[in-house]
C-alpha cells in the first residue's frame, strides 16, 4: 500500500494503529524518490540513511517530508541549487525546519529548486531541469519546482517551499497540488538563504488545505533570530478549519477574468477563464457572497515590472557574500577581485547574472530614484489598493496564471504582454505580505489549473477555511500525478 499518496492525518492514524512504522514509510519514501528522480529530476540529494523517528500525538511525527534546498541544514548538503554552492554543508539548521524536526518529522530529501530561487521555470538549477510529472515537456514552474514535482508524485504528503514572486504558489497550480505561503514572519526565514528579504516567506506545498494547516502550524512561531517574526501563537490553523463560510464576502478583478480583455486568447485561457468563473458560481452555492471589482490595468500592468526592480535590487545586496572566499569553491586568479570574478562568473547561471546586472543597475545613484524608488512607489499603490479592498472583502479570488504549464521548450523566463498582469498578479501578495493560498480547481486537456486566494494580513485562518470550503465542493483534494499522453 502507498502511504505516502495517503493525508497526513491517514498516515499518523495507521502509524498509531501499527498498520505501518516510520521505518517502512521511510523506505517508501526514498525508494519513491529514486523513481521519481529517474524520470523528473526534482532531487539535489537523497537522503540514504534516515534514522527512524518516534510516533507521538502530533500527526507530523515519523512522516517523511522534503526540504527545498535553499533551507540550511546542519550537516546535509544545501546548494541553494547553485554551482556556487555545490558542495557547501551548513553547521546549523533554519528554524522553520528544527520546528518540524521537533515534532518528529523525518526529512528524507533536498529538492530542487531555480537557482537562489531566482526564477519561474525550475530550469536553472545547478543539477538540471525538472520536469512536469502530468507530462514531462512541460514545465514545474519554480523556484520550488522539485518540492511540487515530488508531492504531486506522492513522495511524500508535504514539502517545504520557499516563496518571493509566486516560487510556492504556481509550482503548486502546475503540479495540482495546494501551494501556500502564510503572512509575512509568521515563519521564521532564520536559515533561508535569502532572495529578496522583504518579499521572502517560507511556506508548504501539500496535497489538502488541512495538510497545509498542519505543517505550517508546525513551522511558524516567533524568532529571537528573525526580526520580522511575530507571536502567532493565537492563531491555530488546522483547529480553525470549518468548512462554514456562511456570510463571507469575496472578489475577482474583472481586467484579469473578463475573456474579452485578451483578444488573443488562446484555446487554454478561454478554458482557464471558463472553468474559473464556474469556481464562482459554486463560491455562491456554498454561502460565498462574489462580487466582481475593477482595477486601472495600468497599476496592474505594472506589477511584473515592479516585482523585478525591487527584487533584483534586494538579490544583488543579499549575495553579495558570494565571493568564492568566504564559502564555496575558491575561484582563480592573482588577486582576491580576480577570485572574485573567476567565482561568478564561473558559478552563475546567465538568468542570475542577468538579474544581478539589473539589480547594480538600478541601484546605481543616478538610476536609484528613477527606477527602484519609483518601484517603491508602486508598490506601496498596490498594497494600498489591495488593503482597501480587504475592509470590504474577506479574500480576492483569482485565476493562477493563463492556463496549465507551459511547455518546457518555449520561452523560459519572458512575458507575454497580453497576460502579464495575470501571470503575476500573485506577486501583490508578496508586496504586502498578505496570507496566500493556490488550490487545484480542474483541468484543461487532461492538465491542472488552479485557482488562488489571497487575504489581509494575519487572517491565514479565514483564508484557508474559505480554501477548505471550496476545496471540499470540487474533486481534486489529494491528488497524484498521472502523466497525460497526448500522442
Amino acid at each position: 500500500m502507498a502511504y505516502m499518496e495517503k493525508s497526513i492525518e491517514e498516515i499518523h492514524e495507521a502509524l498509531k494503529n501499527k498498520e505501518v512504522t516510520s521505518k517502512e514509510l521511510i523506505e517508501e519514501s526514498i525508494q519513491k524518490s529514486k523513481e521519481v528522480q529517474k524520470k523528473y529530476n526534482a532531487f539535489v540529494s537523497i537522503l540514504e540513511d534516515v534514522e527512524e523517528a518516534e510516533v507521538t500525538d502530533h500527526l507530523l511525527s515519523a512522516i517523511p517530508y522534503g526540504i527545498k534546498d535553499n533551507y540550511s541544514t546542519k550537516g546535509i548538503l544545501s546548494t541553494g541549487s547553485s554551482n556556487t554552492l555545490k558542495d557547501y554543508i551548513p553547521f546549523f539548521t533554519a528554524t522553520a525546519i528544527e520546528n518540524l524536526n521537533k515534532k518528529g518529522a523525518v526529512a528524507v530529501n533536498k529538492t530542487v529548486m531555480d537557482e537562489f530561487g531566482m526564477g519561474g521555470t525550475g530550469t536553472t538549477g545547478h543539477t538540471g531541469i525538472v520536469k512536469n510529472p502530468w507530462d514531462p515537456s512541460r514545465m514545474c514552474a519554480g523556484s520550488s519546482a522539485g518540492s511540487a514535482c515530488a508531492v504531486a508524485t506522492g513522495v511524500y504528503p508535504y514539502a517545504t517551499g520557499s516563496d518571493t514572486g509566486d516560487s510556492i504558489r504556481k509550482p503548486a497550480a502546475y503540479c495540482g497540488i495546494v501551494g501556500y505561503k502564510p503572512t509575512y514572519g509568521m515563519i521564521s526565514r532564520y536559515g533561508l538563504f535569502p532572495f529578496a528579504s522583504s518579499l521572502d516567506h517560507c511556506g508548504v506545498l501539500t496535497r489538502s488545505v488541512k495538510d497545509a494547516a498542519i505543517v505550517v502550524d508546525a513551522m511558524k512561531g516567533i524568532d529571537k533570530n528573525d526580526m520580522t517574526t511575530w507571536d502567532s501563537k493565537d492563531i491555530h490553523l488546522y483547529d480553525s478549519i470549518t468548512g462554514n463560510v456562511q456570510g463571507k464576502k469575496v472578489c475577482y478583478i474583472k481586467e484579469l477574468c473578463d475573456i474579452k480583455q485578451y483578444p488573443n486568447a488562446s484555446e487554454e485561457l478561454k478554458e482557464h477563464l471558463k472553468n474559473f468563473h464556474q469556481q464562482l458560481d459554486l463560491c455562491k452555492t456554498i454561502g460565498i457572497e462574489v462580487e466582481e471589482i475593477s482595477i486601472d490595468s495600468k497599476l496592474l500592468n505594472a506589477i511584473a515590472s515592479t516585482y523585478v526592480v525591487i527584487s533584483c535590487a534586494e538579490a544583488t545586496s543579499n549575495m553579495s557574500n558570494l565571493t568564492g572566499i568566504i564559502f564555496g569553491p575558491r575561484g582563480e586568479g592573482d588577486n582576491y577581485i580576480d577570485m572574485m570574478k573567476d567565482y561568478r562568473t564561473k558559478g552563475f547561471s546567465p538568468l542570475i547574472k542577468r538579474r544581478f546586472v539589473i539589480g547594480s543597475y538600478v541601484l546605481q545613484a543616478q538610476n536609484k530614484d528613477r527606477y527602484f524608488h519609483n518601484a517603491q512607489r508602486v508598490r506601496r499603490l498596490l498594497v494600498d489598493t489591495w488593503k482597501e479592498l480587504y475592509k470590504t472583502y474577506d479574500a480576492i479570488i483569482l485565476p493562477v496564471g493563463s492556463g496549465p504549464a507551459k511547455y518546457l521548450d518555449g520561452s523560459l523566463d519572458m512575458l507575454n504582454e497580453d497576460t502579464a498582469a495575470l501571470e503575476e498578479h500573485m506577486q501583490v501578495g508578496n508586496f504586502g505580505g498578505f496570507p496566500s493560498i493556490t488550490i487545484p480547481d480542474g483541468f484543461i486537456n487532461g492538465l491542472p489549473v488552479a485557482l488562488n486566494i489571497t487575504g489581509n494580513c494575519y487572517d491565514d485562518e479565514n483564508i484557508l477555511n474559505i480554501a477548505y470550503a471550496l476545496e471540499s465542493n470540487m474533486n481534486y483534494k489529494g491528488q497524484i500525478a498521472k502523466e497525460v499522453n497526448h500522442g
